[in-house]
């Protein structure tokens, strides 16, 4: 397993400070999250992507790309358009720039979630899922073709936000997508514990993000903060034997990121080890 921080915490750091930092720290994995002020995938040039590939590759870090940005396409609508949205070019588009980056940058996988519904729209799920279906299939595609894995993220508040509902999308596709479990996630949405996705989709499981998180409450909370079972989850990554990315996702701490993150790595070191 493949401990990391995204670098969605370190908002107010440079990339290059950033990514420094982490290693320093002692993480050996990279969540890089691409944002207009963190390698902006539609202003970057070549040489600032293979400088940020040489700086990885310095300090022995591996990277997955996210692409979680909240203004980077609409500067006015948070996380808009989505692949759900009618007119959905510019998203099509900076994920398929994701999966280049991601290419260039020896990415383990890109990172991505369905959106929430359109704005006003009057479309059924059916409608909404189709379209999705659709996209994800075009995804796999490219990013294979990229020679990196596509992981598709249940969020809440989107119309993929379950397990159960990247299963109806599975049904649809005829085969399971390549999948981001985000620990926190399943925490506030599911009824099962945590352990019991972990085993059932580790076949497709490329991508792990971590924070704590209450039942019905979409809020990323640091390590004990929350009511997740850390020592039990650990337990069954070592027993499902999951090696890809395992980052830390807290975006809401960058005022102090250089704390948190070294809280973070001294806590999933200790739970790392119960049990190993």
């Amino acid at each position: 397993m493949r401990l990391g921080y995204n670098t969605s915490g370190f908002a107010y750091h440079s990339l290059h400070d950033a990514i420094e930092i982490i290693a320093e720290l002692g993480y050996s994995c990279v969540a890089l999250s691409l944002d207009v002020h963190h390698l902006n995938p539609f202003t970057s040039s070549a040489r600032e992507v293979n400088a940020v590939a040489a700086q990885l590759g310095r300090l022995n870090l591996s990277c997955v790309i996210e692409t979680g940005s909240r203004y980077l396409l609409d500067a006015r609508r948070k996380h808009r358009p989505t692949l759900l949205d009618e007119d959905s070019d510019s998203r099509i588009q900076f994920l398929y720039r994701a999966a280049e980056i991601a290419e260039d940058l020896g990415a383990f996988a890109v990172s991505y979630w369905s959106g929430a519904r359109p704005e006003g729209g009057a479309e059924s799920d059916d409608v909404l899922f189709d379209r999705l279906a659709f996209h994800v299939e075009k995804l796999e595609g490219v990013c294979a073709n990229h020679g990196v894995r596509a992981a598709l993220e249940p969020e809440p508040d989107m119309l993929l936000e379950k397990m159960g509902q990247y299963d109806r999308l599975a049904n649809l596709l005829g085969f399971r997508p390549g999948l981001t479990i985000d620990i926190g996630h399943l925490e506030c949405m599911e009824s099962e514990p945590e352990w019991e996705y972990l085993s059932t989709y580790r076949d497709v499981l490329y991508n792990l993000h971590l924070d704590d998180m209450l039942p019905g409450r979409h809020r990323h909370l640091f390590f004990g903060e929350g009511s997740v079972d850390f020592s039990r989850t650990f337990k069954t990554l070592r027993e499902i034997g999951y090696t890809g990315p395992a980052c830390v996702e807290l975006s809401e701490a960058s005022r102090i990121a250089v704390e948190t993150a070294q809280r973070a790595k001294s806590f999933l070191v200790s739970v790392d080890s119960v049990g190993a």
